[in-house]
């Protein structure tokens, strides 16, 4: 991919977080991952959505070195660049950190978002995952690149196809899919799923997870191996 197109795409990415009501202020951030030249490309560090343009879209390498642009990229750029390395063969190349209000609820009370219903089960198959505790030498040594590694752990029982989301326990969501647009749909379907998980507990504490074949017929009919949702 032309990385010029990449760098509006990702920046045309990060504007959509402000038009869902994904972020606030400067938080969170999107980057995307070119597989022809194996960059990324992320967000500055900071910059406010109001003011944000291509000019803060920074490119870096797999290693986190700079390569063009002349902000320093996001303070998560080692957590994409991780996720990146573990994911972007399975076609695993846009990534969306918010802090988004249900969301991060769930993150901040460490615990993983049942599958209450279809619509859960439309996009995400099974529990969406939270991580666990970084331990004080993860959070005081390469903190950032220790984030990924517990998203990493926190998917073993799945993969990243199946599950496109995890929740950073005291933190928030990291999100992603095939391209920066995806994962950010991915992350719009996320706090809606949260905000209704939350409710519905509140509701009826005593809840139980949707039928297991349920939620495999709702998955399996989008994504499965004989999908039939949409249109060829």
């Amino acid at each position: 991919m032309n990385l010029e197109h990449l760098k509006q795409e990702v920046l045309e990415a990060n504007l959509d977080l402000v038009k869902k009501d994904l972020v606030i202020s400067t938080w969170g951030n999107v980057s995307g991952y070119d597989p022809e030249s194996n960059l990324m490309v992320i967000k500055a560090s900071g910059v406010p959505y109001v003011k944000m343009s291509t000019k803060d879209m920074v490119i870096v390498d797999m290693e986190g070195k700079v390569l063009e642009g002349n902000a320093r990229p996001s303070t998560d750029t080692p957590t994409h660049i991780l996720l990146y390395k573990a994911f972007a063969k399975n076609g695993i190349h846009g990534i969306v950190h918010t802090h988004s209000q249900y969301a991060t609820m769930w993150a901040q009370l460490g615990r993983s978002i049942p599958c209450y219903g279809t619509t859960h089960g439309d996009y995400y198959y099974g529990p969406i995952p939270c991580t666990r505790e970084l331990t004080t030498e993860e959070i005081q040594t390469e903190y950032e690149v220790n984030t990924g590694k517990v998203i990493i752990e926190a998917l073993e029982a799945t993969d990243c196809l199946h599950m496109s989301a995890s929740l950073v326990k005291h933190h928030g969501p990291f999100v992603w899919g095939k391209d920066a647009e995806e994962a950010v749909l991915h992350s719009q379907v996320l706090e809606y799923i949260a905000k209704m998980a939350y409710c519905n507990e509140t509701l009826d504490p005593r809840l139980q997870p949707i039928p297991g074949v349920l939620e495999d017929k709702h998955y399996s009919r989008k994504f499965g191996p004989n999908a039939y949702y949409g249109q060829k």
